[in-house]
């Protein structure tokens, strides 16, 4: 068994480790990167073919226009697979990220002051391409988290890719989950050439306008390449969970919650931060007497042994100035005080507070979203919402009075950068308007 090592904290500790974790951003695969380029590339010119013949090699299934999209038997066949008892659950928890997400949206506003009306429109995108995992886990919550504030949003057209299993079946998991949200559109298609599909179009598979959801390094590449051609949420990197915790934590509760996310990948990172040596001792025995009762124990053990730590710090300063820094996907606290502690985070792509706020509730049923910014990028990214669906337009009037007031500032802002045409297209309203005096 592997056990987790337990570092000090100090500067040189923290930089070795920021080093580390940055190696497992999408931007350090060269190689993969020109593998989804020629995918991209092929997919554009050859259209259904090229995902055709990508499916069939790296999925062992030959497609084809009438086998492409789930059928309306393939979705009924689905739930005779699936127990009332999972699709119980999974209604409690779409009520619950509905419910959390509805507190998001917002509507268009406007404001009138003198002859000038100023305001913002709000519009929902178009058509969204929802990416959900099939391979080493059908993530049917991934349905949920990326269609339904979508929903909420007014986003009409949602399609959803997923690839599909070598007898041209999808998981019942997921196409339940799907219909259940009022998708019925489902590709079986995975990979980078699903992505390329959603952002350029073929026959068979119409473009959209923004593309969504988590998957493998060659899907997070493809969504880095297609972005510009279509919008994108983010660029997915491994899972991640930081512990912060002082003496009070359960040591019990701190492991358990470290391997919920150590069983995900290989390259997952699950890191507790402590004040305590003596929880840090007994975090490490209890994260070894877990894993070995546990059915993903060898992708624990090398998640593990890649990106676990334990790190022991002086001072809760210094244990929250590191934990600012890492800026972790997900970030529990278990303090005496978790609430005050929270004050003081800055840089945390979901919080959970408290000894029984554990990580699985955010994947599961809680509401809010679980699409989070990994990689240190919740620096300066945020969860999956509402506002990933909508588009903001500016909107400005100005009265003849409102613009003979202020035109000859903006000329003169306009000459100051040289642009005179700018400057001529308020003059010559301006001219006008001493004409007709």
């Amino acid at each position: 068994m592997t056990e987790m090592r337990i570092v000090e904290l100090n500067e040189k500790t923290r930089q070795d480790l920021l080093a580390k974790l940055l190696r497992r951003s999408p931007n350090q695969y060269p190689e993969q990167e020109k593998t989804v380029a020629q995918i991209l590339s092929d997919v554009r010119l050859r259209k259904d073919e090229a995902v055709f013949d990508y499916t069939e090699r790296f999925d062992g299934i030959r497609l084809t226009p009438d086998t492409l999209r789930v059928t309306k038997e393939e979705f009924a066949e689905a739930y005779k697979q699936i127990d009332e008892a999972f699709i119980s659950v999974l209604r409690k928890a779409i009520a619950n990220i509905e419910s959390y997400h509805a507190m998001q949206k917002k509507t268009s506003w406007f404001t009138t002051q003198e002859g000038i009306l100023l305001g913002q429109k709000l519009t929902p995108i178009a058509s969204v391409g929802v990416y959900v995992p099939g391979g080493k886990a059908a993530l049917s919550s991934s349905v949920l988290m990326n269609v339904i504030p979508a929903k909420v949003a007014g986003v009409s057209d949602i399609r959803i890719m997923t690839p599909c299993r070598k007898d041209g079946t999808i998981a019942p998991a997921i196409l339940v989950a799907a219909k259940e949200v009022g998708v019925e559109t489902v590709y079986k298609v995975g990979g980078a050439q699903a992505i390329a599909a959603l952002a350029y179009g073929t026959e068979s598979i119409p473009k959209v306008d923004k593309i969504v959801g988590p998957g493998n390094i060659y899907v997070a590449l493809a969504k880095k390449a297609v972005y510009g051609n279509v919008g994108i949420d983010s660029i997915a990197g491994p899972s991640e969970i930081l512990v912060l915790a002082d003496e009070t934590a359960n040591p019990r509760y701190v492991a358990a919650d470290l391997l919920s996310q150590a069983e995900h990948d290989a390259l997952a990172s699950a890191i507790l931060i402590t004040t305590s040596e003596e929880l840090a001792k007994q975090v490490t025995e209890e994260v070894e007497r877990f894993a070995d009762t546990l059915s993903r124990r060898d992708t624990i053990l090398a998640s593990l042994e890649n990106y676990g730590y334990v790190l022991v710090a002086k001072s809760m300063e210094d244990a929250i100035a590191a934990t600012n820094e890492i800026a972790s996907e997900h970030l529990e606290i278990l303090t005496e005080n978790p609430m005050e502690t929270m004050t003081h985070i800055k840089n945390a792509g979901a919080i959970f507070l408290g000894a029984y706020a554990s990580e699985p509730l955010g994947d599961y049923l809680a509401g809010p979203n679980h699409i989070l910014p990994t990689n240190g990028t919740a620096k300066f990214f945020s969860p999956l919402s509402v506002d990933d669906f909508v588009k903001k337009s500016s909107v400005i009037s100005y009265s003849k009075d409102a613009l003979a007031a202020c035109g000859r500032d903006v000329i003169r802002f306009a000459q100051e950068e040289g642009l005179t045409a700018h400057a001529n297209s308020i003059a010559v309203r301006l001219d006008d308007m001493q004409s007709t005096k």
